[in-house]
């Protein structure tokens, strides 16, 4: 039986131990995976219930994202990671030129995705508040990352650091079971803009939607390749195929979206 929550909540996918951030009440830490010392937190975890957290090597933080959609309800839910988290605060003039600066050959325009810092006593009172995002989708359907930008193709991208047989088996999948779907996923793939870290904040009946549709991909797509075969990072294949299909669902639905620029905690990912 689902878990009630009267309210919103966001939870934040954790892979290991590690501080816990003094944020929102909206905020839920959740423990994915399997490491050690995990049966001792207090925390929950993505191994009870109904769960697919034997899968988290390959799966990612969606082992957490599956245990939330499937034990709990909630008005609207999100996702963010253990050092990720959405803000409204505008990012600093002097980090956007630092950026520019380090990174002249990026295609990124406009603002960048993450505003990183080693500043955490400082930039968590700055993450978004349950108030915030409650007046956000009041307006939106969804709240998101402010996308990726590259300098070429998300085909293209893709098939630099991944193998583009992976995007060639997901058209394969949708050409059978969603084939309405196809030529926005042919403008996806040839746009440049992606939807990055499989964060969001969604509306109870978006959501839903997207959960059912997101893990029928997801999951027809490991019915059909031998995970085995992927090695080092490549192994977390799901999470990478996840991120182009959350693109095409946004884009093809033609949701209302907020984008957020995210608070990245750089001493965080050092713990």
């Amino acid at each position: 039986m689902n878990t009630v929550v009267a309210a919103g909540k966001i939870f934040i996918m954790y892979y290991k131990k590690g501080g816990i951030l003094s944020v929102d009440k909206m905020y839920e830490p959740l423990f994915c995976g399997a490491f050690p010392g995990k049966a001792q937190l207090q925390y929950l975890k993505d191994d009870s219930g109904v769960n697919i957290s034997d899968k988290n090597e390959f799966y990612s933080e969606l082992t957490g994202v599956f245990w939330v959609w499937k034990n709990t309800n909630q008005e609207f839910t999100g996702i963010c990671h253990y050092r990720r988290f959405f803000t409204l605060y505008p990012e600093p003039w002097y980090h956007r030129l630092k950026y520019l600066i380090t990174h002249p050959f990026k295609g990124q325009t406009g603002l960048n995705p993450l505003i990183y810092t080693k500043r955490v006593s400082k930039y968590v009172p700055k993450i978004l508040t349950l108030e915030q995002a409650d007046s956000i989708l009041r307006e939106f359907d969804a709240i998101l990352p402010v996308t990726r930008t590259f300098k070429y193709s998300v085909r293209r991208h893709y098939e630099k650091y991944h193998d583009v047989q992976d995007l060639i088996l997901v058209e394969e999948i949708l050409r059978e079971k969603y084939p309405e779907m196809i030529p926005c996923w042919q403008q996806v793939l040839n746009g440049n803009q992606l939807f990055a870290n499989n964060m969001f904040v969604m509306k109870s009946l978006h959501y839903q939607e997207f959960m059912i549709w997101w893990f029928d991909i997801l999951f027809e797509f490991e019915a059909r390749t031998q995970l085995e075969n992927y090695q080092g990072y490549q192994r977390r294949i799901l999470g990478y195929v996840a991120e182009r299909a959350l693109t095409l669902w946004v884009s093809y639905k033609k949701l209302n979206v907020k984008q957020l620029q995210l608070l990245y905690f750089k001493k965080l990912k050092r713990e």
